[in-house]
């Protein structure tokens, strides 16, 4: 008989689709920035240029979106192996509160950046 310790559950189906997807959104955003930066004539590369890029609602939301991707591919990624290779219950559930802390600041700065500008 097997015995299944169950810490971290509700993975599976839905964490592979929020992996998938986020991807798929990294991916979209790198493309949009990349295609603007070449098909635009007036960006010159400056912080003036950029800041007015980022000033406009549509490219804010489109980097939001970004963001909450980023945080949330690696949430699901740096989850996956503590489950895999922490053993012990305590330390696993002590590495994923910190990770977890550690990406909400990460995403409340990334807010604070974007809406300051």
């Amino acid at each position: 008989m097997v015995n299944r310790v169950v810490s971290g559950a509700h993975y599976g189906l839905k964490d592979w689709l929020v992996q998938r997807l986020s991807a798929v959104v990294m991916t979209a955003y790198v493309l949009l920035i990349g295609s603007y930066t070449l098909i635009s004539e007036t960006i010159t590369y400056t912080y003036a240029s950029w800041k007015s890029l980022f000033e406009q609602g549509w490219m804010r939301t489109a980097t939001l979106f970004f963001v909450l991707s980023i945080l949330l591919h690696a949430w699901v990624g740096v989850r996956d192996v503590f489950m895999d290779y922490v053993k012990n219950t305590g330390m696993r559930l002590t590495l994923q509160v910190l990770t977890v802390l550690w990406l909400v600041g990460c995403g409340g700065w990334a807010l604070q950046i974007l809406w300051r500008i």
